[in-house]
């Protein structure tokens, strides 16, 4: 199998540095995993947070540490660090080649997507960020790693997108009609299309930071060469 990581990013209109953080890291025993944070507000101190967030969790997980202990350990570092008057939504998506499973770790107000061959999932349950409450527990959920999945997940700049300017935000079914019509060996070209129709919705000023992660699982060939491929464009 080959796992297909797609992310796209911007900051809100008008503002030189966006709140939003994102990261991929190597798992220690196999696999990957993307990470996004959004810090409270906007601008300079919503990225010195999700930076510090997203670099906390990134070393945690290189070290070994499980989704769920790092979700938790990232909470309590931040909570007295800031004196729990700062929040941050935190989303993990692993794909952990040695437990052969896809975890996922939601602190976050947006929704995580799951495509498979066989089924869809939309999950949602209301859960708090980290940072402010002192008993803060990740929402977790585990699937089998299998070809043709999709994982989705973004921050409340997307979800929001066009609420302003038309009175609501992204369906559901708009982002499943991306995904549902993409492979996920399409993994950047879905991060880009879903990014593309939010600031379509906010007229191309977008009303608040946007983040959009997909991470993808494809079949490979066993007898091909085993290539990691990392590309990155960072517009200033």
């Amino acid at each position: 199998m080959e796992i297909k990581i797609g992310l796209a990013k911007t900051s809100k209109y008008a503002m030189e540095v966006c709140g939003d953080t994102c990261d991929v890291v190597e798992r220690p025993h196999g696999g990957v995993t993307a990470i996004i944070a959004d810090g409270q507000g906007n601008g300079l101190a919503a990225h010195h947070t999700s930076s510090w967030v997203v670099n906390k969790t990134v070393q945690l997980i290189a070290d070994g540490a499980r989704d769920g202990a790092v979700a938790r350990a990232v909470h309590d570092y931040l909570y007295n660090m800031k004196d729990h008057r700062v929040s941050c939504t935190l989303t993990i998506l692993s794909a952990d080649l040695d437990s052969n499973t896809v975890v996922i770790s939601r602190n976050s107000n947006c929704p995580v997507f799951v495509h498979t061959e066989e089924y869809d999932a939309v999950y949602d349950e209301e859960v708090g960020p980290i940072g402010v409450n002192k008993h803060m527990k990740p929402l977790m959920y585990e699937l089998p790693l299998e070809p043709g999945m999709i994982l989705v997940s973004f921050t409340d700049g997307i979800a929001h997108a066009g609420r302003k300017r038309i009175g609501h935000g992204l369906d559901n079914e708009d982002i499943q009609k991306i995904i549902a019509d993409n492979g996920p060996e399409d993994a950047a070209y879905i991060a880009r299309a879903i990014m593309d129709l939010a600031l379509s919705r906010d007229q191309d000023r977008a009303g608040d930071d946007m983040t959009v992660v997909v991470l993808g699982v494809t079949a490979a060939s066993p007898d091909s060469p085993k290539i990691e491929r990392l590309e990155v464009t960072y517009p200033y």
